[in-house]
């Protein structure tokens, strides 16, 4: 089979599709033929090294829209179901879902949307849980305020609506064109520069601008940022931590269950075939996506 990978890490040019063994389901995995998987700014980061790996071949990708063609024992996915998965974790990686086939945990897995095609429906796992998994770091209570920075962006989009479902009162931070898509997912207050220091019981930093943003949180609020083990210290008693995304099959039934329901919004960019991976990887690098470059096999 086909699949995108680096053994040297570097800009765009560095991806390589290679001809690799098929991958072989053990207990309680799945094997999934891909039919489409989301480009995500971890990929780069990996492309990159940020996570290490150095003379090692690095497999890319973690969201994947597809079809169960193999079980392990101790499954209880069935052959021919059509999925949607996050596979998770890069570390012990040799290959990821920028393939043909890709083997996840079965407890990764959940059945895709049913209203929505398999391109888009690989947007979601990733960067969905992502946002979901922040908000449960938030705990903030309907009628507390929370401020999402990139709002525009995958995971903050993502947020903004999940966090309006709770009851909490959403203002958004983005460009100044990017105001009429966030209120339309629900945000009532929308920022283009900033805030007032201190104005908002909680943030959800997606922008990734750190101390920045932390000053915009309460004495004693949270704040939550999408780079593990990158975030600000805590001052003025802010409790501060950031998400780091777990596969979680359960919840991510749930998210197709409210994507089905048209309550979160998938946003596909471009496709490109596996083939051109290295330059979906140099459209991502350019910058003003908005939504998810797709990789199609």
């Amino acid at each position: 089979m086909r699949a995108a990978v680096v053994t040297t890490f570097g800009g765009p040019e560095a991806v390589r599709v290679v001809q690799t063994e098929v991958p072989e389901p053990a207990a309680r995995q799945v094997r999934i033929k891909v039919a489409a998987a989301a480009l995500n700014p971890v990929d780069a980061g990996m492309r990159a090294g940020v996570f290490g790996g150095e003379g090692k071949q690095v497999g890319l990708g973690w969201d994947v829209a597809g079809t169960v063609d193999a079980v392990g024992a101790a499954s209880a996915w069935n052959v021919g179901d059509e999925v949607v998965a996050l596979h998770p974790g890069v570390a012990e990686k040799p290959l990821g879902s920028h393939a043909e086939y890709v083997v996840v945990g079965t407890d990764a897995v959940a059945l895709a949307p049913r209203t929505v095609g398999v391109v888009a429906a690989a947007t979601l796992p990733l960067n969905a849980l992502a946002a979901v998994q922040a908000l449960d770091l938030l705990e903030l209570a309907p009628g507390q305020s929370l401020l999402v920075t990139g709002a525009a962006g995958a995971v903050g989009g993502y947020a903004v609506q999940l966090a309006v479902r709770r009851g909490v009162s959403v203002a958004a931070l983005a460009r100044a064109g990017d105001e009429e898509f966030v209120r339309s997912l629900g945000a009532s207050h929308f920022a283009v520069g900033g805030a007032e220091a201190g104005a908002f019981d909680a943030v959800l930093d997606a922008a990734i601008l750190g101390e920045t943003a932390l000053a915009w949180v309460r004495d004693g609020g949270a704040f939550v940022g999408v780079i593990p083990k990158a975030h600000p210290a805590s001052v003025r008693g802010v409790r501060t931590t950031a998400v780091e995304v777990q596969a979680d099959g359960v919840r991510l039934a749930e998210l197709v269950g409210l994507v089905d329901e048209g309550a979160l919004t998938l946003r596909v960019a471009e496709t490109y075939a596996l083939d051109e991976a290295s330059k979906a990887h140099a459209r991502l690098a350019e910058g003003g996506v908005r939504g998810r470059i797709v990789l199609v096999p």
